[in-house]
């Protein structure tokens, strides 16, 4: 009884040092975008790189016993794009991911780290091929980052 006590607060506490739900299964709106975004798809920032998707990194969304864990990277001569995080919640166009995104360009923010922390929002809109970050603003300088999340 005290050990399975103990593990329950020890659980509990880490929970509430992690910035990440230890467990979160997404709400799915809709489950053909559901599975579609599901996998590994390309990663930008359009500060890096050509420009092109040659030059994109990769991120990787996947079912962890009902938690949808997403994380990837790009990194080029620029700089760098990491995400890390779950997955909240999926509608037709948009899904939601609660984590931490650091970018770092060589000529922003002197070249330092700027990390983001917290809820996020990527959205597909028209045609386009992508969802993109909607919190385009760079907290760390004046600038905006695209963050591109490419459908397969």
């Amino acid at each position: 009884m005290f050990l399975q006590s103990a593990a329950i607060l020890l659980l509990v506490g880490l929970q509430m040092l992690s910035p990440l739900p230890l467990r979160a299964e997404p709400q799915v709106g809709d489950k053909a975008m559901a599975r579609q975004l599901l996998g590994k798809h390309a990663l930008t920032l359009q500060w890096l790189g050509s420009g092109t998707l040659r030059d994109a990194g990769q991120v990787e969304i996947r079912d962890d016993n009902g938690t949808w864990r997403l994380a990837g990277r790009q990194d080029a001569k620029e700089g760098h794009v990491t995400l890390d995080g779950v997955v909240t919640a999926i509608d037709a166009t948009s899904f939601a991911f609660t984590g931490k995104i650091v970018t770092n360009v060589s000529y922003i923010n002197q070249g330092q780290d700027c990390l983001r922390e917290g809820d996020f929002i990527f959205a597909k809109k028209g045609n386009r091929k992508y969802w993109r970050l909607q919190q385009i603003d760079n907290p760390c300088d004046q600038a905006a980052d695209y963050v591109d999340i490419y459908l397969r």
